[in-house]
């Protein structure tokens, strides 16, 4: 740690608990802006008046016919470019993340990233002033001390 920073490497493990994904392996990527994750029949609702989305989620990467139908309210809906320079309307939702001892909000854009090796990005947004990246390790911020 350094300044009360944690160093964390290119690839980590996080778990989304409001999403019952644990143990994800995640790329860091500090030139994406947004994180992403990937998702399959996003459906926009309405729940208790309010706007939000279905989704089906993979919890398990090793077993990606392992399926869970996830819900979330929709804190933003924003155009994203993805890194083949495409851009998307992408639905942004907010989240609880657990990354070693550390647990923190953050906003994740949901998106079909079946064709990427990893199922999400941490940008830069959710990596915040918490972290440092060394891109030679990995792995190296997901053990709870």
């Amino acid at each position: 740690m350094i300044k009360n920073k944690i160093i964390i490497g290119r690839l980590e493990t996080l778990s989304l608990p409001d999403l019952a994904i644990n143990s994800l392996n995640v790329r860091v990527d500090t030139g994406a802006q947004t994180s992403s994750l990937h998702v399959d029949n996003i459906k926009q609702v309405t729940r208790d008046g309010k706007p939000a989305v279905t989704f089906d989620i993979h919890p398990d990467s090793h077993d990606v016919s392992s399926i869970k139908k996830c819900e979330a309210f929709i804190d933003d809906i924003r155009k994203v470019k993805s890194s083949n320079g495409s851009s998307e309307q992408r639905y942004i939702i907010k989240t609880m993340a657990c990354l070693g001892d550390l647990n923190w909000p953050i906003q994740i854009s949901l998106t079909d990233r079946s064709d990427m090796t990893y199922l999400m990005l941490l940008g830069r947004e959710a990596l915040g002033d918490k972290f440092y990246v060394d891109p030679s390790v990995v792995f190296i911020g997901s053990v709870v001390k």
